[in-house]
C-alpha cells in the first residue's frame, strides 16, 4: 500500500506496524522520501515543502510534518472512523514511545528514523515534539475548556512548537524571535478556532471558553442550536480581538527574519488576519458561512508579503 493510500484506508495501526513498515530496512533516503509523500498527500497551512522553504531544508520540514501529520491523524481521524478513545490513546501513547527510542537511537520507523536525523542535525528539543503529543492526546480526552487560560496552555502545546522548531531549522535561536512566533502561532490556532466553531461542533468540540460563554449568557445548547445571536456576535468579536492582539504582538517577527522564511512568515501573518477581517465582515456568523481565502486573496497575500517595508512603516507607526 503506498503512503496515500495507507493513510485514507482507516486501518490506523497500520501507520505504526504495517507490513510496509516492518517488512523493510530503511535508509534515510527513503525515509525521507516516505515523509514526503505523507506531507504531499495531505493540504495544510503548514509550509511543506513549499517554494519558500530553500531546497536543502525541504526534507527536514517533511520529517517534522509527517511526525505531526500521524499523531493528528491518530486522534482526529481516529474520532471520524469510530475507533474509541481507548484505542486512540493506545496509539498515540505508542507513538510517544516510538518518539523516545528515536533520540535513544533505537527506532526502525521511517518518521523517526528522519525525524532523529533531522533533529540531531538542527539540534531539536525533544521537548517540543512531546509538547505536540501532548496535545493531541488532549484533543482526544478534552472536548470543553473552562477559562481561556486553559485554551491557551493548550495552544502552547498544539501551535507554538511548530513555530520554534520551523526558527530552529533556518538557524533562529534568539529568544525574543521564539516568542513573537509564539504569539503569531497561537494567534492562528485562535483563529482556526474561531474559524472552525461549526465544524468543531460536529465532533462535539467547543473551544470557547465555558466562561466566556456565561460572559455573554450563553450555554452549550445556544451553540448547538447555530444560531448567530445578538450575545454570540459580541462573544465572537471579544474573540477575535484576543486573536488579533496576539498577531500584533508577534508582528515584529514579520520584519526580524530575513529571506525566504521572513516573506513566508509575512504571508502566514497575513493570511491570519484576513480570516479575523472575513469573520469580522460577515458579522460573526460563522455557522452560515466559513471565512476561507480564495485564489485572488492568496495573490494580494504573497504580493503583500513581499512589502517588508510596508510591515515596517506599520510597526513604526503602531509604537
Amino acid at each position: 500500500m503506498n503512503t496515500a493510500a495507507q493513510y485514507k484506508s482507516g486501518a490506523l495501526a497500520e501507520v505504526i506496524h504495517g507490513t510496509h513498515i516492518t517488512a523493510r530496512a530503511w535508509s534515510s533516503e527513503s525515509a525521507y522520501r516516505y515523509c514526503e509523500q505523507i506531507a504531499r498527500s495531505h493540504y495544510e497551512n503548514f509550509p511543506v515543502g513549499s517554494l519558500l522553504v530553500p531546497k536543502p531544508l525541504r526534507k527536514h520540514f517533511h520529517s517534522i510534518y509527517a511526525f505531526a501529520r500521524t499523531a493528528d491523524d491518530l486522534a482526529d481521524e481516529g474520532y471520524r472512523e469510530g475507533h474509541s478513545e481507548g484505542e486512540r490513546l493506545r496509539l498515540l501513547e505508542e507513538w510517544r514511545a516510538l518518539l523516545r527510542e528515536s533520540f535513544e537511537g533505537r527506532v526502525a520507523h521511517p518518521i523517526f528514523i528522519a525525524l532523529s536525523e533531522t533533529c540531531a542535525q538542527f539540534g531539536l528539543p525533544g521537548e517540543l515534539f512531546e509538547d505536540l503529543i501532548s496535545a493531541f492526546i488532549q484533543d482526544v480526552t478534552v472536548r470543553r475548556y473552562e477559562s481561556f487560560d486553559e485554551l491557551m496552555d493548550y495552544c502552547r502545546r498544539s501551535a507554538n512548537p511548530i513555530g520554534r522548531l520551523i526558527l530552529l531549522l533556518f538557524g533562529h535561536r534568539d529568544n525574543q524571535l521564539h516568542e513573537w512566533a509564539d504569539s503569531i502561532c497561537t494567534a492562528l490556532q485562535l483563529t482556526n478556532h474561531w474559524q472552525d466553531v461549526a465544524i468543531d461542533l460536529d465532533k462535539d468540540r467547543i473551544y470557547i471558553p465555558a466562561c466566556d460563554l456565561e460572559r455573554f449568557d450563553l450555554t452549550v445548547e445556544d451553540l448547538q442550536s447555530r444560531r448567530s445571536t445578538e450575545g454570540f456576535r459580541r462573544l465572537m468579536q471579544m474573540e477575535v480581538a484576543r486573536a488579533r492582539a496576539l498577531f500584533e504582538q508577534g508582528k515584529p517577527l514579520c520584519v526580524s527574519v530575513p529571506g525566504r522564511l521572513g516573506l513566508e512568515l509575512r504571508a502566514v501573518w497575513l493570511g491570519g488576519t484576513r480570516i479575523l477581517d472575513s469573520l469580522e465582515k460577515n458579522g460573526y456568523d460563522v455557522f452560515r458561512r466559513r471565512p476561507t481565502i480564495g485564489f485572488v486573496g492568496k495573490l494580494y497575500i504573497l504580493a503583500s508579503g513581499m512589502r517588508k517595508g510596508a510591515f515596517r512603516r506599520r510597526l513604526k507607526a503602531d509604537s
